[in-house]
């Protein structure tokens, strides 16, 4: 109708001419790849050494499955790479046999996995060797972070790089933070999860205090949330604890990984830690009693008195099967 104003149309998603390849299908790479691909964001390659599962997402993205690092270059310009370790890092760009460093030049890799600095600087400096792109982006959030694209980042490398690709990083994440160059995101992301462990470890403490003392512990964690106990890891993990309800959304395995990366740092820099170290120590038993799996939560399994009942210690090892 003349003189009608025009109807507002709605904001756009960002698209991108670049196609980007997923290198490990995990939780979180896969959460990942899901949140992009249903933002528009091209899927040129996935890989996991999984191949049932690399081909199961490859239809689902309706892109290529490359069987072999050395194929995803080919078929992406920008490779986000979320793998579990520093062993599987260094063997996804490895320096022989089948590697991501095979046609890297001209590619842009976005490392997301939780490692330490001195394997990102590694990396960083094989990829230079081979005219690529490398930047640090430490991932602060489970895998629903992940879907929702509501992850925080904590980015490290050039910082050009950083901001060219920041509408690709806003897809996934809410937030992101620069915080410095190759090693220094790693570095930050460590401290992070060393103090999550801690207050975990320490939130269970309390809670099974709390409990063998006979306070109601609904009204206990209601007090902790407005005092000083307060902490995001009393909102994820109290009720949990007290439920023994433990689904994985970060495993203890991966907790006792990241406090060990914290605690060489300190011993790097010639510094005592220990609240990390008996965090690790405790996060290590849950390991070596088949406790590994589960949420890090879980660790409430070796505090509280009817719980810690079921394992046998004998010096720093102990023997039980997982709860039920």
């Amino acid at each position: 109708m003349a003189g009608t104003p025009p109807q507002s149309q709605p904001p756009q998603a960002p698209r991108f001419d670049k196609k980007v390849g997923i290198v490990g299908l995990g939780r979180m790479g896969s959460n990942i790849a899901k949140r992009l691909y249903h933002s528009h964001v091209p899927i040129g390659v996935v890989y996991d050494k999984n191949e049932a599962l690399a081909k199961e997402y490859s239809r689902e993205f309706r892109c290529y499955h490359a069987t072999k690092l050395a194929e995803v270059n080919a078929n992406a310009e920008i490779v986000f790479t979320v793998v579990s370790d520093d062993e599987a890092v260094d063997s996804i760009f490895a320096e022989n046999g089948d590697s991501l460093l095979l046609g890297a030049a001209g590619t842009t890799f976005i490392e997301c996995s939780t490692v330490s600095p001195k394997t990102h600087k590694e990396i960083a400096y094989r990829l230079e060797q081979r005219r690529s792109r490398f930047i640090e982006t430490a991932m602060a959030g489970s895998y629903p972070q992940a879907h929702d694209g509501t992850l925080y980042l904590i980015c490290g490398g050039n910082k050009f790089v950083v901001y060219q690709l920041a509408p690709l990083l806003r897809v996934i994440s809410r937030t992101q933070v620069y915080v410095g160059e190759i090693g220094r995101a790693a570095e930050v992301k460590a401290l992070v999860n060393m103090v999550m462990n801690i207050n975990t470890a320490a939130l269970a403490e309390g809670l099974a205090l709390g409990s063998a003392l006979g306070i109601n512990l609904d009204e206990l964690r209601e007090i902790f949330a407005r005092t000083g106990a307060a902490s995001r890891v009393l909102l994820s993990d109290g009720e949990d604890m007290q439920k023994r309800e433990h689904t994985t959304f970060f495993s203890a395995e991966h907790a006792r990984k990241d406090s060990a990366i914290a605690l060489a740092l300190g011993q790097e820099k010639g510094l005592e830690l220990p609240l990390a170290a008996a965090t690790k120590t405790q996060y290590d038993l849950m390991c070596d009693v088949g406790l590994g799996h589960i949420d890090k939560s879980g660790i409430s399994e070796l505090t509280f008195g009817p719980r810690r009942a079921r394992y046998s210690v004998s010096g720093e090892k102990a023997v039980a099967a997982a709860p039920k």
